[in-house]
């Protein structure tokens, strides 16, 4: 005998949930970051990039990371529309604010690389998928795995990825060796966290 299950009623998050979440989402991330930033570490996508210009330069890490966001709001308002820009351009500002007043509160100065960089990876990936889950992305090459990940299908977790190899692999000539195996680490364990819980039509809030 068939068993036929009523439709699902599904319902967007409300807007005092994503008013709530987006900081949640953004703490994360930006605690992670800052925690790659003690170790002089580096992770993948625009964040990596910020990271590394910001190593090469002397600039404040949240500025650049603001900064070189900005071209891909294009993307996103064309793509993805002007609700997920506005969330994504907030979170980013966030971010880039959390990452400055971090060092304000709390010393991290001897943590271990190692441990740092899976601490990272765990926070930035688990902040990623709140940001995903309520309509926003981290910006950069999230906006590119977002778009591609609604207009083709393909998992936002491995687009990601392969754009993360891409900019660590950019980093051997500025990172130290061994914060360079631990970064790695911490993005592989990131880009797991989101692979695993950020499917197409799985979600659906």
């Amino acid at each position: 005998m068939t068993v036929v299950e009523p439709p699902v009623e599904i319902k967007p998050h409300a807007v005092w949930e994503d008013v709530l979440a987006i900081p949640v989402g953004a703490f994360l991330m930006s605690w992670g970051m800052y925690l790659l930033s003690a170790i002089d570490g580096v992770t993948g996508g625009l964040a990596g990039v910020s990271f590394l210009t910001s190593y090469v330069t002397g600039w404040s890490l949240g500025a650049v990371y603001f900064l070189i966001n900005l071209p891909f709001y294009w993307l996103a308002v064309r793509r993805l529309g002007w609700a997920f820009t506005l969330k994504t351009l907030v979170a980013v500002g966030l971010i880039s604010v959390g990452v400055g007043l971090h060092p304000r509160f709390i010393d991290v100065s001897g943590i271990q690389p190692m441990y740092a960089a899976v601490f990272a990876g765990l926070a930035v990936g688990t902040g990623m998928i709140v940001l995903f889950r309520h309509g926003a992305s981290a910006g950069g090459f999230g906006i590119l795995a977002q778009w591609l990940q609604k207009t083709r299908g393909w998992r936002a977790g491995y687009i990601q990825l392969a754009l993360d190899l891409c900019v660590i692999a950019a980093s051997v000539a500025i990172v130290d060796s061994w914060v360079l195996v631990c970064s790695i680490v911490g993005g592989v364990l990131l880009n797991l966290v989101v692979a695993i819980n950020h499917r197409p039509g799985r979600y659906f809030g």
